[in-house]
């Protein structure tokens, strides 16, 4: 088991988006095995990690992204039924980690957040594709147990992708008849001026006024939010400083 420090930050800084470890163990047949299974995967992240040091986050209702379209990941709210283990993680997590929640935003805005922000050396761990594309820095996938850096110019291409493609996973229509390889020929040789090329294809397929609004709501659907200025422009809130914990075993004080 583990307990949970406050101290001042050295050292890399684990970012931990934990909404897929509660998808990963809320299928165990008790809260027990599923409270066993996160301590394990919270460890094993920090322990690939080589640090002690994180802060971690989880989704808590509908975001800011429902109120730009309301049919944003609708393609999952047939199969959305959670069991009630799922919330008495995000309780215990919340509880023995000090993993938070910011109802408008999505554990995925405050991983990308905090990894613009802050100055010191950070990780952001986690499976998630549009987290994992277009967060520029260090990266670990904590599903494969791989390192992953993500460059300036490779982030940018990633989003201006999503802008034109969409992403069928969250509903998010993007252009029609555009798919992956198309976006990706389109933006291969493109070095500047992404968001002029993409408001051209929107304005071609859906006219000046409609295409305009298609772009400006793909945009802010695909769009992980970096700067408190995204964050006020979109739910109207000021973030906290990041809130460094340190993880200690108590099986092995010098585990780290």
């Amino acid at each position: 088991m583990s307990s949970v420090e406050r101290l001042p930050p050295d050292g890399n800084i684990c970012l931990i988006d934990a909404d897929s470890l509660l998808y990963y163990e809320m299928d165990k047949p008790t809260y027990e095995e599923a409270i066993y299974g996160l301590d394990n995967r919270i460890e094993q992240i920090l322990t690939a990690c080589n640090t002690s040091l994180y802060d971690g986050y989880f989704t808590s209702g509908r975001c800011f992204r429902y109120g730009v379209d309301p049919d944003y990941k609708g393609n999952r709210r047939k199969n959305s039924c959670r069991p009630p283990i799922f919330y008495a993680m995000k309780e215990y997590l919340q509880q023995k980690y000090g993993f938070w929640a910011v109802k408008e935003l999505e554990a995925d805005d405050l991983v990308s957040y905090y990894s613009y922000s802050d100055n010191r050396s950070t990780i952001v761990c986690s499976p998630d594709k549009d987290v994992l594309f277009q967060c520029v820095g260090m990266h670990y996938n904590y599903q494969k147990g791989e390192f992953w850096h993500t460059t300036p110019d490779g982030a940018n291409k990633f989003l201006w992708k999503q802008v034109l493609m969409g992403d069928s996973t969250d509903n998010i229509k993007g252009l029609p008849k555009v798919g992956e390889k198309t976006s990706e020929n389109w933006l291969k040789n493109r070095t500047k001026d992404f968001e002029g090329f993409a408001v051209k294809q929107y304005v071609e397929k859906f006219g000046m006024v409609q295409g305009l609004m298609e772009f400006h709501k793909t945009f802010r659907l695909v769009y992980l939010l970096k700067t408190a200025e995204d964050v006020m422009r979109e739910t109207g809130l000021q973030l906290p400083e990041l809130d460094v914990k340190q993880f200690k075993s108590h099986d092995d004080d010098h585990l780290f």
